[in-house]
């Protein structure tokens, strides 16, 4: 059962989306939906949880609305395994290229590195207690225990407690990070090599079975190195994480984790519909890319090395633009297996400035956080941040319309002589204020050259 204070209902999941993007309430709406229905599937009765399938969800709009960003958004709220693909990069069955069933196995993967990254949290305390042993002793050997015996037990030299209280003192120092530059020796495992195979045609889960299973049954090596304290503090707290942590429960878990929660988010869906083929052009393998999907998100096994993965209950969210093609164009069956269907908005000058201004990570807050580093205190006026979304609204009319992509262009446009001269010419404790004037004398240019880009090779 999974606990319900870790899942959001739908309402405060949007309440959480709406914090990093603007707009789109309907397509917010429904991954919300789909995210709490995935809660509820886990704590009905277990006769009829197996029979409960998630509505996969088709997302239909232009490049740069927030398709992506808000599927990447609802995988770290639901802390899932998450894995984003382009339907263009896959190829049939029997051609070269990257087959469907390889984004389970990432998937997979992902799922074992944050299962095994919450184990490691679980023996922090412990492995760091380890790790600092390890360097004090690389730091300050500690002295074997010699003296004569008397009648009530082992007389300590007065060199030992010397060495003793000399140890003391450098664990105060490595405690409050006094000694991270200095250089010390100390001895790691060596990962094992990738061996390689030769031979016949063989899949690829077979090949990184093969390979783990010799790379096991091959002798580990050891390897002294000398490094800094910060750098093997690194290196230790992984190898000894290592030790604690049991491998078969992070696998157990992980596919738990990908088969309940996990999440694949199919970018590109309508380049390989079949609408989508230019005359004349290479189109044998586009449905049967479809073909190849189909299996994967109605239900199957796939087989990973972590383990048999069933796909049944792992949500899909695909998307496309659909200026080639249309969703009818997509082979009846893989339509049917995404029934809710959202379209999203374009952005509109309003959206634009609230992108600009609102979302926790706005970009006009990257920038201040970014010259913030420099000690340069950087500020937008309003009607600064208006002209801007003006600017990107209508380059996006009258050229390609790439979304919010655009203001990434815009701002770099802006401020690229700005971030240059920092820090030589303009140096700490500056302060700088983006007006409007300010704004329209940058960009006038390029407003006036927007289709310079079409000559250039």
């Amino acid at each position: 059962m999974l606990e319900q204070e870790k899942y959001l209902t739908p309402r405060q999941i949007v309440e959480e989306l709406d914090k990093y993007i603007i707009g789109q309430n309907d397509a917010k709406k429904n991954v919300a939906i789909a995210l709490r229905n995935r809660w509820r599937r886990m704590n009905v009765s277990h006769e009829i949880q197996k029979e409960i399938m998630p509505n996969n969800i088709l997302m239909i709009g232009t490049t740069g609305v927030g398709k992506t960003e808000i599927a990447r958004r609802l995988a770290n709220i639901a802390k899932a395994p998450f894995v984003k693909v382009e339907a263009s990069k896959f190829t049939e069955v029997g051609y070269v290229g990257r087959d469907v069933e390889s984004m389970v196995r990432d998937l997979a993967e992902q799922a074992v590195s944050m299962v095994k990254e919450q184990k490691q949290k679980e023996v922090k305390e412990k492995v760091a207690q380890t790790v600092e042993d390890i360097i004090l002793d690389a730091l300050i050997p500690p002295l074997k225990t010699t003296g004569v015996v008397v009648k009530e037990g082992e007389y300590e030299s007065p060199d030992h407690e010397l060495n003793e209280k000399t140890r003391e003192r450098f664990r105060e120092k490595l405690k409050n990070g006094e000694l991270e530059d200095r250089k010390i020796d100390i001895t790691v495992e060596n990962p094992a090599p990738n061996v390689g195979i030769s031979g016949g045609a063989i899949d690829e889960v077979s090949m990184m079975n093969i390979q783990e299973m010799i790379s096991g049954m091959m002798p580990k090596k050891s390897k002294k190195r000398k490094v800094s304290i910060a750098e093997a503090r690194k290196l230790l707290i992984e190898e000894e994480s290592t030790k604690l942590i049991d491998m078969d429960e992070v696998k157990e878990e992980a596919i738990f984790k990908t088969e309940n929660t996990g999440i694949i988010f199919i970018d590109e869906i309508d380049k390989v519909a079949v609408g989508s083929a230019s005359k004349g052009g290479p189109d044998v393998s586009r449905e049967g890319v479809q073909r190849d999907l189909l299996p994967i998100v109605e239900g199957s096994a796939v087989n990973t090395k972590y383990g048999i993965i069933h796909t049944e209950h792992i949500l899909f969210i695909a998307a496309g633009a659909f200026h080639m093609a249309k969703p009818s164009d997509l082979i009846p069956e893989l339509q049917g297996r995404f029934p809710i269907r959202v379209e999203l908005d374009s952005l509109s000058k309003e959206d634009f400035f609230r992108i600009l201004k609102a979302p926790k990570n706005a970009l006009s807050k990257q920038y201040v956080a970014l010259l913030a580093s420099e000690d340069v205190e950087l500020t937008f006026n309003e009607d600064a941040l208006e002209e801007i979304a003006e600017v990107a609204y209508h380059i996006n009319s009258e050229v390609e319309n790439i979304g919010a992509r655009r203001l990434h262009t815009v701002m770099s446009h802006l401020l690229n002589e700005l971030l240059f001269e920092v820090p030589d010419k303009i140096g700490p404790n500056a302060k700088i204020v983006v007006t409007k004037d300010m704004v329209n004398e940058r960009l006038s240019g390029l407003v006036q050259n927007r289709d310079l880009s079409q000559y250039i090779l």
